[in-house]
Parts: C-alpha cells; sequence; structure tokens
C-alpha cells in the first residue's frame, strides 16, 4: 500500500528513477516520487532482498546497486560519503542520455566519515568530491533537508508556507530537470550556482536545515561562510 501524501504541483511526465541508498532520505523521496507517478528503482548496500517492505509500500522495484541506474533519467544518490568510493565503477553506463544524478551527501569527518585529503587539504567541496569518485556531473540538493518534512510539508506552488530548497549544480539542463522535480514534490527551489559554490550549503552554514522560503533561503545563502567550521573538520 503507498503511503499518503500530499501531492505535489501539477506532474511532471512519468521518468524513470534510481535511488542509491534507502535510509532516512531515501526512504522518503521512494515514498514521495512513487506516489507522483515516477518509476523508482530503489538500492542499498545490503542487497534487494532487505527492502522489501519498502518496496511493498511503495510498489518500488528494489534492485542490486550496479542496477539502480540503468535506464534512469534521474538518479539519487543518497550514502554517507564514505561509501561513495565503494559505488560499482560505470554505474552510470546504462542510465539514459542525460541522466540528472543528485548527490545528497554531506561530510562528517569525525562521526561517520574519517578524513578525506581531498577535502580537508584541497578544499574541495563535497560534491566536487563525490563528482571525482562517481565520474559524472552532480546537482547538490536534499543535503540539508529533514526527511520527514519530505512528507509533512510539501505545499502547492504560491503557497505562503511553502520551503524552498537550494539547488547547485555545473549542468544547467540537470539543474533544471531536478528544480522541476523539487517543485513536483511540492517545494521552491534556489539556484545556488556551481559545485564549486555549493560550500553555501554544506552543514553548520546558515541555509543548512533551514525551513525558509525563497527570500530567507536566499539571504542564507548570501551569508553563508567559506571557511569549514572546526567541528566539521578532521
Amino acid at each position: 500500500m503507498r503511503h499518503p501524501v500530499t501531492a505535489g504541483p501539477k506532474g511532471l511526465p512519468s521518468m524513470k528513477i534510481g535511488i542509491i541508498g534507502a535510509g532516512q532520505i531515501g526512504g522518503n523521496l521512494t515514498r514521495r516520487l512513487t506516489a507522483l507517478g515516477h518509476e523508482v528503482s530503489v538500492a542499498n548496500s545490503r542487497g534487494p532482498h532487505t527492502l522489501t517492505e519498502l518496496a511493498e509500500e511503495t510498489g518500488a522495484t528494489p534492485v542490486a546497486v550496479a542496477e539502480a541506474a540503468r535506464g534512469a533519467q534521474v538518479v539519487v544518490v543518497t550514502v554517507p560519503l564514505k561509501a561513495v568510493p565503494d559505488l560499482p565503477s560505470g554505474l552510470f553506463d546504462g542510465a539514459a542520455e542525460g541522466v540528472a544524478v543528485i548527490d545528497t551527501g554531506n561530510y562528517y569527518p569525525k562521526p561517520r566519515d574519517g578524513r578525506i585529503d581531498a577535502i580537508e587539504d584541497e578544499g574541495l567541496t563535497e560534491s566536487r568530491w563525490t563528482e571525482r569518485q562517481i565520474g559524472h556531473p552532480v546537482v547538490k540538493a536534499f543535503n540539508g533537508t529533514y526527511a520527514r518534512d519530505l512528507l509533512e510539508r510539501p505545499r502547492p506552488a504560491g503557497d505562503p508556507e511553502r520551503m524552498a530548497l537550494p539547488v547547485a549544480g555545473d549542468d544547467e539542463a540537470a539543474k533544471r530537470t531536478v528544480r522541476a522535480l523539487i517543485d513536483e514534490l511540492g517545494f521552491d527551489t534556489v539556484d545556488a550556482g556551481g559545485i564549486d559554490d555549493s560550500w553555501r550549503q554544506q552543514p553548520d552554514t546558515p541555509v543548512y536545515g533551514l525551513r525558509g522560503g525563497v527570500a530567507e533561503v536566499t539571504t542564507a545563502l548570501a551569508e553563508a561562510s567559506p571557511e569549514r567550521p572546526e567541528s566539521f573538520r578532521a
């Protein structure tokens, strides 16, 4: 039985979407996107047999990680940063042409990911580092979104309580696809620039976890500091 959700705006044409990672964000995106009529394949590191309950709830298809992007027009990578290098090589070889890859990741060196030299020493943004690992451009989105808000806070366009999410990426076509999908999910978006600008939405920045509208998110992005706080350094 599908999870009941608040509908977004007028739907996009049905897309084939792969979700890699079935934690809180991945699970709730699976719930929302299937409810909106998209064809969703979902994978995790433990194997398809562990996703039976989510599949029965949503109608999504559980697959192995290596199969998650096959034919997909959008792929969501929502795994811990430390797990990104372990994703299969050639993961996107069978994806649809122009596939948009969404990166929801955050760098938590002390509690989870350990030290990543390229981020600490070279100053790479988390998503630029992720691009290098997976060999494909990404669009950074949902990284500062509370998972429960995906279910509880969608609002129709024009609603004064509609939240806005920052979206960063270098591929303008992919970014448009992602922003349209977020709009369908019931949220506004703010263009946060390219991937080298995506530090503005990393953990402990003003926009991270902000439940605000377009104006508030725009202001928060402008107020961000490029200095990574000590608490978010290895």
